[in-house]
């Protein structure tokens, strides 16, 4: 069974290319579905409840979320790649205990984001400036959303396993069925119940919860060391270090990132209701080249992982060229279609004219300078895919946080007002990705790893 399964995923054999987008699309529309579950709660409310309901369930909502949940994706990534590298090993019993230590480790994760979510709700509220007529509705928003804690997390977790043995069609079949009850249960609850926003976080946590199920029920299905036992559920101390010494380095950096973007959402919400629902209503609409760019990243950290694992060091080279090369042609085909209809697209969100006036400008202003992103996003994979996570951790908390929290505070006195705060983006996305570029080709990545 295992030597059929490898074959039939293809990551560790056949033409490099083709492989990589078989494995990547079910990845691209997997993650479209989860985004849709904020994008869903955002389209419903904004038409139904008006800018400070947008307000209060995207933007500086969804930052603040991201500040506890993206901990946790990361810790998942460094999951996805000791079980990669061990399946590409063909080693059922090491990826036996790594996938129940991971489940071990969603479950811990889970809990602990309820808890502190809930808690310190409204201080981070308060801490990025969240305007006095949006922090209620955004409280009561994301005391819902983070009760879900543990779906949230086992979700990305299981995602990810799923991933590390090549398969990535399973994770998107069951966000497709969640992500349906997610919509109809959005018109049902803010449309017909007019629950306000309420009713969007308990769509939003219910629909997760679906998803967790079907996931579990696969897993515990299959037939080889992916296969899940409920009563197997325990730490290894060797694989739990492991993933914690590639997840925590990436798991701090997703926090880095955003206690940054928390300092720039501070400086949008300055500017008032109005810009902060724009940046709401555009952060929604930018997340289409975010699932790309991040969909290619996932596709690269399994291949890279799996071709190491399997000693085939030399392929895992030749796809992350190839990743980069296809990555760049999608890059430019995106910032066209923002700048061609762009603007329709955040007519989805709000139909209010300053809010509008102001989207655009944000989107004409940011999108160009995307092409600069790509390389920190898939070389930072490739580079985790061999079970080194420091380097690119410190490289991005320097680039992209350090940088751009130094940028927002001095840039007042050369470039002010709004497009000064989002100048930060590009000034930051050139600098990280020279560094990615010089640490890639020059530090050796493909000399040890987690392959035994």
């Amino acid at each position: 069974m295992r030597t059929e399964t490898i074959s039939r995923n293809g990551i560790t054999e056949g033409v490099i290319w083709k492989q990589l987008l078989s494995f990547f699309f079910p990845i691209l529309l997997g993650t479209f579905f989860q985004q849709l579950y904020n994008t869903v709660d955002a389209v419903v409310v904004g038409q139904f409840l008006g800018k400070e309901a947008l307000a209060a369930v995207g933007g500086g909502t969804g930052t603040a979320i991201g500040l506890l949940i993206g901990f946790f994706t990361g810790l998942s990534s460094g999951a996805t790649v000791v079980i990669s590298q061990h399946y590409g090993a063909k080693d059922d019993e090491k990826v036996s205990a790594s996938v129940h230590t991971a489940v071990a480790l969603a479950l811990a994760g889970g809990l602990i984001i309820s808890i502190v979510g809930y808690a310190f709700t409204r201080p981070m509220l308060e801490l990025i400036g969240t305007p006095d007529d949006v922090l209620p509705l955004a409280v009561r928003y994301m005391h819902i959303y983070f009760l879900g804690g543990i779906p949230i997390v086992l979700y990305n977790m299981g995602a990810g396993i799923f991933r590390a043995m090549g398969d990535s069609r399973s994770p998107f079949y069951f966000l497709v069925v969640s992500c349906v009850v997610n919509i109809f249960l959005d018109v049902l609850f803010v449309g017909g119940f007019g629950m306000n926003v309420e009713g969007a976080a308990i769509a939003t946590v219910f629909s997760q919860i679906i998803s967790v199920i079907l996931l579990t029920w696969k897993l515990m299905r299959r037939n080889d060391g992916g296969k899940l036992y409920i009563r197997r559920i325990a730490f290894s101390k060797t694989y739990l270090r492991q993933m914690l010494a590639i997840g925590c380095p990436a798991g701090i950096q997703s926090i880095m990132y955003t206690i940054s973007n928390l300092i720039i959402q501070a400086a949008i919400n300055s500017f008032g209701t109005d810009t902060a629902a724009a940046w709401a209503a555009w952060s929604k609409l930018d997340q289409i080249f975010w699932m790309f760019i991040n969909a290619f990243n996932i596709a690269i950290t399994t291949f890279v992982g799996q071709n190491f694992g399997a000693g085939r060091t030399d392929r895992a080279k030749k796809g992350v060229r190839t990743v980069i090369a296809i990555s760049a042609v999608c890059t430019l085909i995106i910032e066209a279609g923002y700048m061609m209809i762009g603007r329709y697209g955040l007519m989805i969100f709000t139909t209010d004219s300053e809010v509008l006036s102001i989207g655009v400008g944000m989107m004409r202003y940011i999108v160009p300078w995307y092409i600069t992103y790509i390389a920190i996003e898939l070389l930072s994979g490739a580079i985790r895919g061999v079970g080194k996570s420091l380097i690119p951790t410190l490289i991005s908390v320097f680039g992209i946080c350090v940088l751009r929290i130094i940028w927002i505070c001095v840039s007042p006195d050369f470039y002010p007002g709004l497009y000064g705060v989002l100048a930060s983006y590009p000034f930051s996305w050139i600098v990280t990705s020279l560094l990615f570029i010089l640490y890639y080709f020059k530090g050796n990545i493909y000399t040890y790893g987690y392959r035994k």
